[in-house]
């Protein structure tokens, strides 16, 4: 009996949205913002006890979170979580997707030209992707900080904000909507100087290990890459990071204190030291390299689950 004669079968409609052009531009916007969840999860105490040292002054990390667990519950150390959720849907997600995109394009002008992608290239991405991130995300960035710090307040001052939604809706009804935005310039600052250090760094680092390195499979070589990232990020976006928190953290009236990043960087140096910009290297390195790090495996696990 002759064999039965088979067709090409039409493609499935999931065949069609795996190859569509939007799934594979949007892919890379959703894996980003969801690995930058899941590592903020993990994170947010140290982020916590981060914000407190550059709002308190000179308490330790030990003394900080013994304070905060003295006065309320552990659970005290995840306040502003909600909010720190948002900003990483909405920055991370930004930021991670289009540096992808930017990155994609890069590559294939390099296999056009015959070349690698260049350093200059990634810093191209990299500050791009984190200057356009960043202003999307400063709303859930300045509700985030002014819930971590409420707990610092006077009682009888205190917010005591329910949620980031509760916190976004009061402040844009006594601030004014514009008040979401306090800080942007500062926020966009750090993270164009963080995202240039980690993902240019990253990606840059990566290459060079695969290139010199052939012992180093590819989970190792992220690990590492991510590891020389976060220094860089973390040295590069710490000064901008505590003029915006800082910022950020201050309301209008009489708790207005600055007028702006440059009178903040003055008066901060004239009353506190240059230094004082990089108090609190340690607690905030020891979060932006793990956070950097997760971001990244978190990232890699999910674009090989998806990559067709």
């Amino acid at each position: 009996m002759a064999p039965a004669i088979t067709q090409d079968q039409p493609p499935s409609i999931v065949d069609n949205i795996k190859h569509h052009r939007l799934t594979k531009t949007v892919l890379p916007f959703i894996n980003g913002g969801l690995s930058g969840m899941a590592a903020t999860t993990i994170i947010q105490p140290i982020d916590m006890i981060k914000v407190r040292i550059q709002l308190a002054g000179e308490a330790s990390p030990l003394a900080i979170t013994r304070q905060i667990i003295a006065s309320g519950n552990v659970l005290d150390l995840y306040s502003g979580l909600s909010a720190g959720l948002l900003r990483q849907a909405v920055y991370t997600t930004a930021r991670m997707g289009f540096f992808g995109t930017f990155m994609n394009h890069f590559n294939h002008k390099s296999m056009r030209e015959s070349r690698e992608v260049t350093f200059g290239e990634r810093a191209i991405a990299s500050l791009s992707a984190g200057g356009l991130g960043a202003i999307l995300g400063n709303p859930a960035d300045l509700a985030l900080i002014r819930m971590q710090s409420d707990g610092l307040r006077p009682v009888a001052k205190r917010a005591n904000y329910t949620g980031v939604i509760n916190a976004l809706s009061r402040i844009s009804k006594t601030e004014g909507v514009t008040a979401l935005w306090n800080g942007c310039l500062p926020t966009v600052a750090r993270a164009m100087a963080l995202n240039f250090g980690q993902l240019a760094f990253f990606s840059e680092a990566k290459a060079q290990l695969k290139r010199f390195d052939g012992t180093l499979s590819r989970g190792q070589q992220s690990l590492a890459a991510s590891m020389v990232a976060g220094f860089f990020a973390s040295f590069f976006s710490l000064p901008f990071d505590f003029v915006k928190t800082r910022l950020q953290k201050q309301g209008k009236g009489a708790d207005k204190r600055y007028n702006g990043v440059l009178d903040c960087v003055k008066k901060v140096i004239k009353e506190e030291g240059i230094g004082r910009f990089y108090r609190g290297f340690g607690t905030y390195y020891v979060r932006i390299a793990p956070h950097a790090m997760l971001t990244v495996l978190f990232a890699d696990m999910l674009a090989s689950w998806t990559r067709w």
